[in-house]
Parts: C-alpha cells; sequence; structure tokens
C-alpha cells in the first residue's frame, strides 16, 4: 500500500507491505475480522508504538527533483531498507574515481547536453548514480539515465571514447535511504550495513553496488538530500 500523507507541505510518500488476513463468518459469508502484518515492525499489536514510530519515520522530508526516474515496483518493506523490482533502462557512462566521486560527471551530462554525434540535446533525469562493480568498491563508473522512451539503437553515438551507452536489465534491488552530505566513508558504511541486513535476512546479494544521488549539491540543503544505496539480488521471492 503506498499513499501520500498530504497534511503536511511537502507530502511525503508513505509505503507499507506485509500481508492482510481477513476473518469471514461461515454462517453468513462476510466479514467478521482483519488483521493486518506489516513487514517493516515486529509488534503487529493494536496502535502497536513500534508502528507508529515507523510511520512517523516516513514523515521525514526527502527532496526528489521533478525529473523523470528509472522505474520500480516497491515489493517489499523492512524496517531497515526496499526491496524494488527495476524495468530495464538506458545509461550513460564514463569511468569514475571513487564511490563518491564526481570524475565523470561533466563528460556523461556532457553527452545529453549536446556533445553526440547529432548535437542532440536530451532531457536531464535523476539520479545520477555511481556504481562500484568489485567487492572492494573500486572499480567504478557515473551514470546518468536516459529518458525512458528512448532506444539504444536510436540514440546518437558519444563525441569521446571515454563515455558509452549501456542498457541496464533491470532486476530486484534492495535499496537503504538516507540523507546528508554522501561522503565516501558514509556510503561505504551504507553498503556494509545493507549489505549485512541482507544476509542476516537470507537473501544473496551480488557484489557491487550503486549510489544514487539526486539533488545538486550546491543548491540542497543536506538534511534533506535523497540518497539511496543499491545492491542488486541474486533473487528474490515473496513469501
Amino acid at each position: 500500500m503506498i499513499m501520500r500523507f498530504m497534511l503536511l507541505p511537502w507530502k511525503p510518500e508513505l509505503v507499507f507491505t506485509g500481508t492482510s488476513i481477513m476473518g469471514i463468518n461461515p454462517e453468513t459469508g462476510k466479514f467478521c475480522s482483519h488483521a493486518d502484518f506489516w513487514d517493516s515492525i515486529k509488534q503487529n499489536d493494536y496502535f502497536s508504538q513500534e508502528g507508529l514510530w515507523d510511520v512517523l519515520k516516513q514523515l521525514r522530508i526527502y527532496k526528489t527533483p521533478d525529473l523523470e526516474t528509472p522505474k520500480y515496483q516497491i515489493l517489499k518493506r523492512t524496517a531497515d531498507y526496499e526491496v524494488r523490482k527495476y524495468t530495464p533502462f538506458i545509461v550513460v557512462e564514463a569511468n569514475g574515481d571513487k564511490l563518491a566521486g564526481s570524475t565523470g560527471f561533466n563528460d556523461v551530462t556532457g553527452y545529453i547536453f549536446g556533445k553526440n554525434s547529432r548535437s542532440e540535446k536530451i532531457p536531464m533525469t535523476t539520479p545520477v548514480f555511481t556504481q562500484a562493480f568489485d567487492a572492494e568498491l573500486s572499480k567504478v563508473s557515473i551514470q546518468v539515465v536516459l529518458p525512458l522512451e528512448k532506444d539504444i539503437s536510436s540514440l546518437p553515438d558519444p563525441n569521446q571514447g571515454t563515455i558509452s551507452l549501456r542498457k541496464v536489465e533491470g532486476g530486484i534491488a534492495a535499496v537503504l535511504k538516507f540523507s546528508g552530505r554522501a561522503s565516501e566513508d558514509i556510503v561505504k558504511e551504507k553498503e556494509k550495513l545493507l549489505r549485512s541486513s541482507l544476509i542476516n535476512d537470507g537473501l544473496k546479494p551480488k557484489t557491487g553496488c550503486l549510489l544514487a544521488r539526486y539533488n545538486d549539491p550546491g543548491r540542497t540543503w543536506s538534511f534533506i538530500m535523497r540518497n539511496e544505496m543499491l545492491i542488486w539480488l541474486e533473487e528474490f521471492t515473496l513469501d
């Protein structure tokens, strides 16, 4: 269940996943009981304090720019992370220096601003990804997602040999959301925390990770920045 809390000016999104159990009176054929069990809490009692705190945590401000983003469906939300199913998307990417770095950013944004074989300007999207492909988080690329209506065969070629186009096939990812400045130490801490949570929950995280940064750091207060740590999963089934 996904809803907007309209009483606050920033209209935060509330997400609840879990199981609803409905009791039916065999004599009347009508519902006689209803119990919800959220994935994000352990105490599912009526008026659970843990449940109230789970709601309050979701009311905080995360600024998400009004730009196109990769499409995903939330399959499960726990106390620590979301599990999302992403549809395929295309990125323009270049080599980066570190997970929280910005090396290569001007190259990939230059492509969408017209530095390509057709001088074609392509709308900006969000977030900017940096992806680590190895366990040490040292082999990194920086990526900008291209609009979903674009097909990789019809896109203009890059002018620079240092950047390339790639189709990401999508799949299932676990996502940890956080705010503030995404320094290298903080990012690595979030990756370690998310990976540990996944392993403790019996899931199989793939090697590497992605850092998603949604905001312009020069124009956004740090406490409302939206950052996400993503780790692709080998497999996932809803219990």
